[in-house]
């Protein structure tokens, strides 16, 4: 691999040390030096910074590294596509482990149900949080782009348009949605509650 070589020597016929060039792509110091020892490679938005900066092609910058760095980058996807199936799933089981388990926690230990419930509530918080980390680290907010991402694939660009033009409605939707899911669940175990007790 000559991508760590070639920055390394691009820098320094520029004269830049490793912070001023770091400074430049708005990354740390030690992420230029992880690039230039070949630990890591920087995502498209730095290579394309770095070819600016030195005033070279991408082409004259990554010349036959970019099988590797599409191996790396495709790794690094599926990873990340792993990773947020399996907090779906956790996310799912959590759900659905706390709407089962609240009525009967009610009705076997009364008030203290509410300690286990908090629990698992958090638990599913947990999840949601951990997979709305990587819709935002990939840009997927709507259900089409999030099951084309989770495939391992990417909308066309008038899809990606489309989806897009979805997006503001699905924030003033996605609120009101919640909310009467909310309380839905939470008028269906007060009725439980008052039923039992």
């Amino acid at each position: 691999m000559e991508f760590g070589n070639r920055i390394k020597e691009l820098r320094k016929a520029q004269n830049i040390n490793q912070d001023e060039l770091a400074e430049k792509l708005f990354v740390s110091r030690q992420t230029i030096s992880n690039w230039e020892n070949d630990k890591s490679y920087p995502d498209i938005q730095s290579v394309l910074l770095l070819s600016e900066i030195f005033n070279v092609s991408v082409d004259q910058l990554l010349k036959g590294d970019v099988e590797k760095m599409e191996r790396i980058i495709t790794e690094q996807t599926q990873a990340d596509i792993n990773k947020m199936h399996t907090y779906a799933i956790g996310m799912l089981i959590s759900i659905v482990a706390l709407l089962i388990s609240m009525p009967v926690l009610a009705y076997t230990t009364g008030f203290w149900f509410f300690i286990p419930s908090v629990l698992m509530f958090a638990c599913a918080m947990y999840f949601a949080i951990r997979i709305e980390k990587y819709n935002k680290k990939y840009n997927v907010q709507t259900y089409k782009e999030i099951v084309a991402f989770t495939n391992g694939e990417t909308l066309s660009k008038d899809d990606q348009i489309r989806e897009e033009a979805k997006r503001p409605y699905q924030k003033v939707l996605a609120p009101i949605l919640s909310a009467v899911i909310a309380a839905v669940v939470c008028g269906g175990i007060l009725l439980i509650l008052e039923f039992l007790f």
